[in-house]
């Protein structure tokens, strides 16, 4: 049995409810917006990220957003978005956006249930998972590009190198 599944059975849950059982269970801050949404803040190594997901009967959809704030400077606004191409080629599961007018980096992805499945609150947590970790992995290269007046390959080069093994 995982971690979550002792805590909750989530068999025919609204999605959302799965959501808010997970957030309960890992104490984060969280509002239940309406029945088919829900807002948290979950924290990271570089920093507290916001994360809705909103649940979508009409296309039997759980979408997540994971955002934080970026207001680039528009002349590295180019270079900004060859690096997140280059992050989106890596993340398999979801992809960066970025909402020039709300001044918001976003990480999107949308776990379809189809025909009446409902969402397994490992499927839950593991999306949330993957997105905050996209999120702590990418960050510091869009940071570089930004204001650290890094190139594009050297910010990639730091945020693509993955440690293995153990320290």
């Amino acid at each position: 049995m995982t971690s979550t599944e002792q805590y909750l059975d989530s068999g025919e849950m609204h999605p959302i409810d799965v959501v808010e059982t997970l957030a309960e269970h890992y104490d984060w801050a969280f509002d239940r917006v309406a029945e088919d949404q829900i807002a948290m803040a979950i924290e990271g190594a570089w920093r507290t990220y916001s994360i809705t997901l909103a649940w979508s009967a009409y296309d039997e959809t759980l979408r997540m957003i994971c955002s934080f704030e970026m207001a680039p400077p528009e002349e590295k606004l180019p270079a900004l978005f060859q690096a997140m191409n280059l992050a989106n080629d890596k993340c398999w599961a979801g992809s960066f956006s970025l909402w020039d007018e709300q001044q918001l980096m976003v990480y999107r992805y949308g776990l379809m249930l189809g025909g009446g499945v409902s969402a397994a609150p490992e499927q839950v947590d593991q999306m949330l998972s993957a997105a905050v970790m996209a999120c702590e992995r990418f960050y510091p290269a869009f940071q570089l590009i930004c204001w650290g007046d890094e190139t594009v390959e050297r910010a990639m080069d730091i945020a693509m190198s993955e440690a293995y093994g153990r320290a």
